[in-house]
């Protein structure tokens, strides 16, 4: 049995502990808050815009009324020949499972479609340090892009490629861009930036189909892994869910109480209200008069929508890593709790040892006189 002074160094080591598991607790429950504050903040925008694009859809020919092709390049659909999936991953550690499960749905989502599809080549845009280190030991990164290849104006109006400019592959599955520490203060220009990227390689046609893969969240409980496709567009204002994977009941237990104990709300905020108002633009039998023909507002507007998915998933993606660090933290301050009774427990018996010894000498030395 350890003696009772390193018992002791043992506890005040789990004390100290202890309380960084707290704090780290308090302050992810706080960076939580402000998270949800920041999703709400955005999606009266959000749909506002979405409604917009629906109105315009009922004022303008986005199909070409001899072929029935569209008129909009981000709406065109074409085989997945090469893909794209953007795996969105946190910057930091201890969070529990939270990046173990993205970048394990991540490999079978390549998996899974590698086996559906032998043709296809898969892109990968990594956000987030831990799903950059993940993919950077797995698959290698593209090589660089001919000087030739640039966007030409805008949102939709591109340069065409070569045919001898093609961009050379590293690989079947390849990395074709990092993004790191960019989750902690994030913005819209980010998401906009990597939007533009994204359209402008659909619209060459370098790519078939976007995917987005993150953690939805909802509310502290209401959370899961899900792999949206973004483009091609088919309906404005639907999500389109290629994968999803749903918490288990434990983890939604842990979560229930690390939110009880933070004082996080686990309940969804309440948006009918925001969502009626926007509403209201699309449905509304009204003949709006637009400044520009609505067809040209249509191609402008369409790819910001792009960016609003994408800015969308990574606030959302945030949240979800801000509530999965509180969670991971609780269930860490508690652990330590209960080693410190167990170890408060061992001291006490080893304690009690030494002295009932020192008795038992002490009398066996009287006995002897």
């Amino acid at each position: 049995m350890a003696n009772v002074l390193d018992i002791r160094r043992r506890i005040r080591s789990v004390v100290n502990t202890r309380q960084i598991t707290k704090a780290m607790k308090t302050v992810s429950a706080a960076k939580l808050r402000r998270a949800q504050e920041g999703a709400m903040a955005a999606r009266p925008y959000a749909q506002m815009l979405t409604n917009v694009l629906k109105s315009l859809v009922s004022r303008a020919n986005i199909y070409d009324p001899v072929s029935g092709e569209p008129l909009h390049p981000l709406l065109a659909e074409r085989p997945e020949k090469t893909i794209l999936l953007i795996v969105v991953t946190g910057d930091k550690g201890l969070a529990g499972a939270f990046n173990t499960n993205i970048l394990k749905m991540a490999s079978k989502f390549i998996s899974s479609t590698i086996e559906s599809k032998p043709d296809v080549n898969i892109d990968i845009e990594c956000i987030g340090r831990k799903g950059r280190d993940f993919m950077r030991r797995r698959y290698p990164m593209a090589p660089p892009r001919p000087a030739d290849e640039t966007v030409a104006d805008g949102a939709t109006g591109v340069s065409p490629v070569q045919p001898d400019a093609a961009p050379k592959r590293a690989g079947r599955v390849q990395i074709v861009g990092e993004y790191v520490g960019v989750l902690g203060k994030l913005d819209y220009n980010f998401a906009n930036t990597l939007s533009e990227k994204v359209v402008a390689s659909y619209s060459r046609g370098e790519i078939d189909g976007v995917y987005i893969l993150f953690n939805e969240f909802k509310s502290v409980i209401a959370q899961r892994l899900v792999a949206e496709r973004v483009l091609p567009i088919k309906e404005i204002g639907e999500v389109d869910i290629h994968m999803a994977e749903e918490a288990s009941e434990e983890e939604r237990k842990q979560r229930l109480e690390a939110a009880k104990t933070a004082g996080v709300s686990v309940r969804p905020s309440d948006t009918t209200a925001v969502d009626e108002a926007a509403a209201k633009f699309g449905t509304a039998q009204v003949d709006y008069i637009y400044e520009q023909p609505p067809a040209e507002l249509f191609r402008g507007i369409l790819p910001k929508y792009i960016g609003i998915q994408i800015f969308h998933a990574l606030l959302e993606s945030v949240a979800a890593e801000h509530a999965a660090r509180m969670t991971a933290m609780d269930a860490a301050t508690i652990n330590a709790s209960d080693m410190i009774d167990s170890l408060t427990l061992i001291m006490n018996r080893a304690r009690q040892a030494k002295i009932t010894k020192e008795i038992i000498e002490i009398v066996s030395g009287a006995a002897a006189q």
